[in-house]
C-alpha cells in the first residue's frame, strides 16, 4: 500500500501539534511535540551525539571532504569525547548512499574472536557463559579498519586531515558535556578497580564533571600513529604488541596476530518495503533485520487508526517485537559460519504467519522461533554532503566503555563484544576462533522510489531494532516530522530475565514492558489488564537518535537530533 500524498506532505512538514503537559499525558492519537526545531541546509549536514563532533564533521565538509570523510572525523572525535559509548577499541557498521552509482553500500566492521579463544578454554575456567568484563570477551577492534575501508572507496581528503581535529582535542582538551559526564560517572563505578582504568579515564579517581576540561594525550599519540602510518599503524607494530602483552597478563588470548589477520567486509544492505517505503538494514551478524521483521508484521495492522500511544498501538508493537526477537535469539549469527535465511525472515509471507500468532486482547507469555525452511551503549552519527552522498554510521564498545581492559599508554578501552557468543556448540552463535559474534549495533536507511530519503539510527543495545521500527512507524503511520519521530516517547520490551542487551536469552513469562513518560495513564492500565508487566526504565535504555532527511525535489537536507543526548544537528 502506498502512502497518500497528504501523509507524505505531513511527514515533510515542520508543523508540530501542540503538546500535552508532561504531567498529564496526551490522549491516544495526540502527537508529541518536538523538543527543538529541525535544521535545514542545502550544502551539507551532520547529526551526532556531541556538539563538537558535529562541528568537526561540518568543518570537514566545508573543506571539501565527502560525507564519509566527515563521518570518520566525527567518529574519531566521539571516541575521545564520548568514550562511554564508543572508541577505537570497538567495532563499526555503516551504510553509504553513493550518488554516483545511485545505490546503497554496506560495511560490516565487526571484529573476530581471537584464534586461541575456544569454548573449551572458557569452560575449563569453570564458566558457563562468557563474562561481560575482563580479557575473555575482548574481540579484535574493527573500527579503524572500517575507517580506512570506507575512506578508500569514498574519501576525498587525506586520513591525516580527517584525524587531525580529534588529535588536537585529545592533546589540548575539550569541555565534557552533561549527559556524557553522567555516564562517565557510572563507568567509573563499574571499572574503578580494572588495571590502568583510574590512570587513563579519571581525574584523581573520579569522572570529569560537566564543563570540566578533559585531555587524553595517550589517545592523541595513538591517533597520530594511525595518521602517520595508516591502517597498519593500528593493526601492526606497537599497538597490537602492547595489547597482546597486556591481555596475556590479564589471562586472555587476544594476540597481535589476530590484529594482523583482521579485515572487515563490504556487504549488501537488505530491505523490506513498509507501506511504499524501502527500509534498509545490514544482514547478520547484526540484528538489523529484526527491525524489518517487526515492520512487516505490523504492516498488517492499521496503526494510524489505532492512534499513537493507544493500548492497541503499544500492544501490537510489543507482540510483534516478541516474535521477531525470538528469531533473533535463534538464527542471527556470523553468516560465514551459520547463514540465516534472511530473505525468508523479512518476507511478507513469513510476516503473515507470525502475525497470525498475535492476540490483540492478550499479551503472549511465551513464543517460539518461526519455522525455517530447509536449506547492546553506542554512538550513532549521520552525515551528508553537497554531492548527495549520505552516511549512516554506528560505532560502539558494547556495554558502556567496554570490557574494562585498558592497554597501557594507548588511550582507549577494548570492547567486550565476545560476551554475546553462546557456549552451546550447537547454537548458530556459538563461540569459534575467528568468528564474529552476534552484534547489536545497526545503521539504518530509508529510500523512496529508489531515491535516498532518510539516514537514521537509534543507539542502545536491544533497543536499536525496536527504536528503528518505532521511528519508521512514527514517520509513516503517524505522520510525524523528523524531530518529532525521535522525540516521541518510546516503547521498550525486554524479553529476558537478563540485563538489557543480552542477545541469546529467550523470553521469560512475557518479559517486561517499559514506557517512557508521555503515554496516557489509560493506556498503561489497559496494557496491564491485557497481561503486560510494566516497569520503569532509565532514560539511557530508550536510546538516542540522529537523522538526516533529503528532500527529493530540492535536495535540501533536514537534520534532527535526540534531546536525550548532548548532541545536535547542524548544516551549512
Amino acid at each position: 500500500m502506498l502512502i497518500s500524498a497528504a501523509l507524505c506532505a505531513s511527514v515533510m512538514s515542520t508543523t508540530t501539534p501542540q503538546p500535552a503537559d508532561s504531567t498529564n499525558p496526551a490522549p491516544p492519537g495526540a502527537l508529541p511535540r518536538a523538543t527543538r526545531p529541525e535544521v535545514y541546509a542545502a550544502n551539507g549536514m551532520a547529526a551526532t551525539s556531541h556538539p563538537l563532533a558535529t562541528q568537526v564533521a561540518l568543518d570537514v565538509l566545508k573543506a571539501g571532504g565527502s560525507a564519509v570523510d566527515a563521518a570518520i572525523a566525527a567518529n574519531a572525535a566521539l571516541g575521545l569525547m564520548e568514550p562511554t559509548g564508543c572508541g577505537i577499541g570497538g567495532d563499526l557498521f555503516a551504510i553509504v548512499w553513493d550518488p554516483s552509482t545511485k545505490r546503497l553500500h554496506g560495511y560490516n566492521g565487526s571484529g573476530r574472536a581471537p584464534a586461541e579463544l575456544t569454548i573449551e578454554l572458557v569452560t575449563s575456567r569453570g564458566l558457563t557463559e562468557i563474562p561481560r568484563s575482563g580479557p575473555l570477551p575482548v574481540t579484535v577492534p574493527g573500527c579503524v579498519d572500517g575507517w580506512f575501508a570506507l575512506h578508500e572507496r569514498f574519501g576525498r581528503r587525506p586520513m591525516r586531515d580527517n584525524l587531525a581535529p580529534a588529535i588536537a582535542y585529545a592533546r589540548d582538551g575539550f569541555p565534557v558535556s552533561p549527559v556524557i559526564a553522567d555516564g562517565w560517572s557510572s563507568n567509573v563505578r563499574a571499572f574503578a578497580r580494572m588495571p590502568n582504568f583510574r590512570e587513563q579515564f579519571t581525574i584523581d579517581g573520579r569522572a570529569p564533571r560537566a564543563g570540566e576540561i578533559w585531555k587524553n594525550p595517550n589517545l592523541a599519540g595513538t591517533l597520530q600513529r594511525i595518521a602517520d602510518h595508516g591502517r597498519d599503524g593500528f593493526y601492526t607494530g606497537h599497538v597490537p604488541e602492547t595489547v597482546e602483552r597486556f591481555i596475556s597478563e590479564q589471562g586472555g588470548v587476544l594476540a597481535a596476530a589476530d590484529f594482523a589477520a583482521h579485515r572487515g567486509e563490504w556487504t549488501d544492505p537488505v530491505s523490506a518495503n513498509y507501506r511504499g517505503y524501502d527500509v534498509w538494514e545490514l544482514p547478520p551478524n547484526g540484528q538489523g533485520i529484526a527491525a524489518l521483521q517487526i515492520l512487516k508484521i505490523l504492516e498488517g495492522f492499521d496503526l494510524r487508526s489505532m492512534g499513537f500511544g493507544s493500548a492497541d498501538h503499544v500492544h501490537a508493537f510489543t507482540e510483534a517485537k516478541k516474535l521477531a526477537f525470538e528469531d533473533r535469539a535463534r538464527f542471527y549469527a556470523d553468516p560465514a559460519f551459520n547463514p540465516a535465511p534472511v530473505a525468508h525472515l523479512i518476507s511478507a509471507e513469513y510476516a503473515a504467519q507470525r502475525r497470525s500468532l498475535i492476540d490483540l486482547s492478550l499479551a503472549a507469555k511465551t513464543v517460539e522461533p518461526g519455522a525455517i525452511p530447509a536449506g547492546a551503549d553506542t554512538i550513532y552519527l549521520t552525515t551528508a554532503d553537497s554531492s548527495g552522498m549520505m552516511v549512516s554510521l554506528i560505532q560502539s564498545n558494547f556495554r558502556g566503555m567496554g570490557s574494562g581492559m585498558v592497554p597501557p599508554g594507548l588511550g582507549f578501552m577494548l570492547q567486550n563484544r565476545g560476551e554475546q557468543f553462546a557456549l552451546d556448540p550447537a547454537h548458530p552463535n556459538a563461540l569459534r576462533p575467528g568468528k564474529r559474534p552476534f552484534h547489536t549495533i545497526i545503521p539504518a536507511f530509508i529510500t523512496r522510489d529508489g531515491a535516498p530519503w532518510i539516514s537514521f539510527g537509534v543507539m542502545g543495545g536491544a533497543m536499536q531494532p525496536q527504536g528503528h521500527a518505532q521511528i519508521v512507524i512514527n514517520l509513516i503511520d503517524f505522520g510525524m516530522t523528523l524531530q518529532q519521530a525521535g522525540d516521541a516517547p518510546r516503547i521498550h520490551h525486554d524479553g529476558s530475565t537478563e540485563p538489557v542487551g543480552v542477545a541469546l536469552k529467550v523470553m521469560a513469562d512475557g518479559g517486561v514492558l517499559s514506557l517512557e513518560p508521555g503515554f496516557p495513564d489509560g493506556t498503561i492500565r489497559e496494557l496491564e489488564r491485557r497481561g503486560h508487566v510494566i516497569r520503569p526504565l532509565a532514560t539511557p535504555y530508550f536510546g538516542g537518535y540522529q537523522a538526516i532527511m533529503r528532500d527529493p525535489k530540492t535536495g535540501v537536507y533536514v537534520g534532527a537530533s535526540d534531546s536525550r543526548k548532548d548532541g545536535h544537528a547542524a548544516g551549512y
